[in-house]
């Protein structure tokens, strides 16, 4: 059974409803198709729904709840809680009915009062767009200093990891983090690897050296990390400065760092910056023909992730399954 099948398994357990706001978009349509004929999740779709059916011929949406912004009843009520929202940063009605009638801000808006679960977006909208209205409306989770962003990797024929089941971050959300940002980055990250695998993390702190082999301001960031990170989550199997071979290769992490009870097991890879991580994944998607699930978003008080531009209608629905796991571990 692939991963993704195991995930649906765990999704139909405890069924969420998921919003899917960018109904202009066909992969949108095809994925609440898929969703809902599989049952994993209930489907809320953003729009207006003679409109939305028009477009879908040839797939079967008719389950979805459908919700226009432009007539739904508690529109004034939403419109009253943003402004109170965003009432320091000088939000008023007529702006706040003005964001509201953006797909993004509307269902983020359906999630945080209750009438999803969470929200799936990014297949039409830049991950700026997605992150602004979920850190606007959703906000960050109690406890939580920074929000961050995660792939889980499925590579096939893949004996490294935890049987080529690997979360990679940050992937898309923080360009340059420094070594406190690492820290929570690799704490979360082992948090979500073990929620969505129900496998023990072992966290490896990627540095272009390992464990000395190089001097420089890049791999004391990483060290200071792993200090930091092991510090905040002392029970954590956790090491830093590991090049991925030594990371991941049991032969190679022995030889290179022989003390450590990370180097070769490592199940949870953490790039030293976004540039690193969106380029590695990228390239084990594409090169190894992996699956990336996400970028799941970590650190909100309630699941809203965001997609790729270039994602192919199944990856929304991974996406979704994830999503599901995630509202059933908040829960």
């Amino acid at each position: 059974m692939s991963f993704l099948e195991k995930i649906k398994v765990q999704a139909k357990k405890d069924i969420k409803k998921i919003v899917l706001p960018e109904t202009e978009d066909m992969r949108t349509i095809a994925a609440a198709d898929m969703i809902l004929s599989d049952g994993m999740a209930e489907v809320v779709l953003v729009g207006n729904k003679e409109e939305i059916l028009s477009k879908a011929e040839g797939y079967d949406i008719s389950k979805a709840e459908f919700i226009d912004p432009a007539s739904f009843e508690k529109m004034g009520e939403f419109v009253e809680a943003f402004v109170e929202m965003r009432k320091k940063k000088g939000m008023t009605p007529e702006k706040a009915k003005e964001v509201l009638a953006n797909p993004l801000y509307f269902g983020c808006m359906l999630v945080k009062f209750g009438h999803a679960d969470g929200m799936v977006a990014g297949a039409v909208n830049a991950t700026a767009d997605v992150m602004r209205a979920a850190l606007q409306v959703i906000k960050t989770a109690p406890g939580t200093k920074l929000v961050s962003a995660a792939f889980l990797m499925e590579v096939p024929n893949c004996e490294f990891g935890a049987d080529g089941i690997f979360i990679f971050a940050d992937t898309a959300l923080n360009p340059n983090p420094d070594s406190e940002q690492l820290a929570h980055i690799a704490i979360s990250s082992a948090a979500t690897f073990e929620a969505l695998t129900g496998v023990e993390p072992v966290v490896s702190m990627l540095s272009f050296s390992t464990k000395g082999s190089a001097n420089h301001p890049d791999v004391d960031k990483v060290i200071e990390g792993g200090r930091l990170a092991k510090e905040m989550a002392p029970d954590l199997k956790l090491d830093c400065e590991l090049q991925f071979d030594a990371s991941i290769v049991p032969a190679i992490g022995k030889k290179k760092a022989p003390d450590s009870d990370v180097a070769g097991k490592a199940n949870v890879i953490i790039f030293p910056d976004l540039d690193a991580g969106n380029i590695g994944y990228k390239l084990v998607q594409r090169l190894a023909k992996a699956n990336a699930f996400g970028p799941v978003t970590q650190g909100l008080a309630m699941p809203v992730n965001d997609l790729s531009r270039g994602c192919s209608a199944e990856d929304i629905v991974g996406t979704v399954a994830l999503t599901v796991l995630q509202a059933q571990m908040m829960k």
